[in-house]
């Protein structure tokens, strides 16, 4: 999926505009880089587009940062320059399109690192009637 198509994907989810949908993108996926094994990372940017890779890319290989699901939140908002609801409805939508872009075997292994309180943004919420 290319970028352009990828962050339209999150606008739409998120229902924000695509500037605001890329800026939460790239806060989401360099903050979940830093809360996945380098490895893990790796392995998701093999599967977005080019220009998204560089933001799942780690500096050092090292083991990942141990933060809880407030704190995931904080950095996505803090980059991403949105209130902290915003960045709520932003990183789940990145998580979501990227699951779909990624598909659900490699996804549910990088999901697996992560607190059940993050990796619960990845699921689609309940729809009321």
């Amino acid at each position: 999926m290319a970028e352009l198509e990828f962050v339209a994907k999150v606008a739409a989810r998120a229902d924000v505009p695509a500037e605001t949908a890329r800026s939460l993108t790239e806060a989401t996926l360099r903050t979940l880089a830093e809360r996945i094994s380098g490895g893990e990372a790796a392995d998701l940017a093999d599967h977005v587009a080019h220009e998204l890779r560089p933001l799942l890319a780690r500096a050092r290989p090292e083991e990942p940062e141990a933060f809880g699901y407030d704190e995931f939140l904080r950095r996505v908002a803090d980059r991403a320059g949105t209130a902290p609801d915003v960045a709520e409805r932003g990183a789940r939508a990145v998580l979501q399109t990227l699951h779909r872009v990624v598909g659900h075997a490699e996804f549910e292994q990088a999901l697996a690192q992560l607190p059940r309180e993050i990796g619960a943004l990845a699921q689609p919420l309940p729809r009321t009637p």
